[in-house]
């Protein structure tokens, strides 16, 4: 991956959830523009992130962890001026079926610990300037079935970045992006879950107008945009890309 010119090389990035999947592909892009990079994750270092990207095991949900997260990025490069919230987990319930450890574990991770690092950030970036980039989703927009709190957890990223951007500029800008179906383990998982998997993807692929779905690289490319200074006029935003997929409508009769 080679450097775009979105002229990162002075910053200091935080991504939460970049491990694999479009945390990844974040890490690996702002790294590529010249940025310094730490990540977190719950689990062990990956073995093939780069050597210079620095790791942190923590969970973000834990406020104390997010203290660890944002102080290590200053002793090992200085204050964070970017911080991608992209740690998020997935629960495919009804409100019925939702315990109280799936609240837990889908709100505590999905919007405490979003809140946790925005909160933990923002007094540097406030007086010194930063971008936030929150993943947020469609299914905060429009709601997947039985996936109840995870459709509402992304509902509150949203809110969030609004609130942020109108409480905190204008030093900090903060955006979401809100992808739509990409192709990462998640997605694959879901797929298999189905009936029918090889329908079940054509049926996906049908309904984007991209003719295709996401990439995680296509996530990252709008992440490089926004923390850059090419988007210097874009706060308080939430862009959706998905391919189209929430702009076409649900009947598709070539199917039938």
């Amino acid at each position: 991956m080679t450097s775009q010119g979105n002229g990162l090389k002075s910053k200091i990035a935080v991504v939460t959830g970049g491990g694999r999947g479009i945390g990844r592909a974040v890490v690996d892009r702002l790294l590529a523009d010249g940025a310094s990079v730490l990540t977190c994750g719950r689990g062990n270092r990956p073995a093939d992130l780069a050597a210079e990207v620095f790791w942190v095991q923590a969970d973000v949900g834990i406020a104390a962890d997010a203290r660890t997260i944002v102080a290590s990025a200053r002793e090992a490069f200085g204050e964070p001026t970017i911080l991608v919230n992209n740690a998020g987990v997935q629960l495919t319930k009804t409100v019925v079926e939702t315990t109280d450890t799936d609240w837990d574990l889908v709100v505590g991770t999905n919007c405490k610990g979003m809140f946790n690092m925005c909160r933990e950030v923002l007094p540097f970036m406030t007086e010194h300037g930063g971008s936030i980039v929150n993943i947020g989703s469609i299914s905060g927009n429009v709601s997947d079935p039985k996936m109840a709190i995870y459709n509402a957890s992304k509902a509150f990223v949203h809110g969030l970045t609004r609130s942020v951007a109108i409480d905190h500029g204008p030093k900090v800008r903060c955006n979401a992006i809100c992808p739509g179906w990409i192709m990462t383990e998640m997605a694959a998982d879901g797929f298999d879950l189905a009936r029918d998997p090889a329908r079940a993807r054509a049926d996906a692929f049908a309904r984007h107008p991209a003719g295709r779905l996401g990439a995680p690289d296509d996530i990252a490319n709008a992440v490089a945009w926004l923390v850059s200074d090419q988007a210097a006029f874009a706060n308080g935003q939430c862009f959706v890309i998905d391919g189209g997929l929430t702009a076409a409508s649900p009947l598709q009769p070539e199917l039938f």
